[in-house]
């Protein structure tokens, strides 16, 4: 997913992104767009206005608080998306955006993410407590959570049906770098672009990985009790990740910066397990998906299917 961002070469717009299940949800600042390729080969269009308290207030001001829009993307926006985009994708004629078993399953992958990420790397970093220094525990909770984000990102790789997301992902960079550029979207044009984004959601929640080592270190050397150790690092998430993101806004301002390049290599390398080179279809997708939301943002609506 492609954070928030304001281009300098095109016309000032707040935009995000995100690939789905046969297609790409792009996010602007006062409207969302899905794009998804149905059974028929055509492309069904959802347009969705979004909560300006959130996404247009004073909170996208702020600094630090406005990171907390990212973890809105990631698991209400994004997860929103996916599963309508696999409505459409399967022939379903009321696909729905949202609903009782979209929050459900918003609420369980959630829960599946803080065990795996969060009270796995804790449990396994307790083990070595009493041997180790709270710096060295520290590290090794880093270390197992960093190396269990990468396994898992490498792991649901393999499925075909995520290489065909991974691919719409690589779709959605390519088509936001190409608005940066300020060429026109068409299909030649995006698939001259890199697959990678200094912006993308990848880099933010590497970024989130590597700075909670930081963060949950001090909560080590309190000798805290193992529940309300774990219970402190949830607490503790937001924070790392309005910071996170804070970083990763400094960094893609300043990549004229031979240090700031070097420092986002990972971000970057991350990237290539994330994308897959598009196919022509995918980047038409995108492109339908991006214009639909430019679209939204200045209330132009066209047809909401794309032959």
């Amino acid at each position: 997913m492609t954070p928030v961002n304001t281009p300098t070469v095109a016309p000032k717009l707040n935009y995000g992104g995100q690939a789905v299940i046969e297609g790409v949800m792009m996010r602007g600042s006062k409207t969302m767009a899905v794009g998804v390729r149905n059974p028929k080969g055509e492309i069904v269009l959802h347009t969705q206005p979004l909560n300006q308290g959130l996404y247009g207030g004073r909170m996208m001001r702020i600094p630090f608080v406005r990171g907390l829009t990212m973890l809105w993307d990631a698991l209400g926006l994004g997860m929103r998306s996916l599963m309508y985009s696999a409505d459409v994708a399967l022939g379903e004629q009321d696909a729905k955006f949202s609903g009782p078993v979209a929050w459900g399953t918003i609420a369980i992958s959630l829960a599946f993410g803080l065990g795996l990420f969060v009270l796995l790397p804790k449990g396994v970093a307790a083990l070595f407590e009493y041997s180790a220094t709270p710096v060295g525990s520290a590290l090794i909770e880093g270390v197992v959570r960093l190396a269990l984000f990468v396994a898992y990102i490498w792991l649901i790789g393999q499925m075909s049906d995520i290489k065909r997301v991974f691919g719409y992902h690589g779709a959605e960079h390519k088509t936001i770098n190409a608005y940066e550029a300020g060429v026109e979207l068409t299909v030649e044009n995006v698939q001259r672009f890199p697959l990678s984004h200094p912006r993308c959601g990848t880099a933010f929640l590497l970024t989130v990985v590597v700075f909670s080592i930081f963060f949950f270190a001090p909560l080590n050397a309190l000798g805290m009790p193992f529940l309300v150790s774990l219970l402190s690092r949830l607490l503790l998430i937001p924070v790392v990740a309005m910071v996170a993101y804070e970083y990763i806004r400094f960094s893609a301002r300043h990549l004229d910066s031979p240090i700031i390049r070097a420092v986002i290599v990972p971000n970057l390398a991350l990237q290539s397990m994330t994308t897959r080179q598009p196919d022509d279809s995918m980047i038409e997708v995108a492109i339908a998906a991006f214009r639909r939301m430019m679209e939204s943002e200045t209330g132009n609506l066209q047809s909401s299917v794309v032959p």
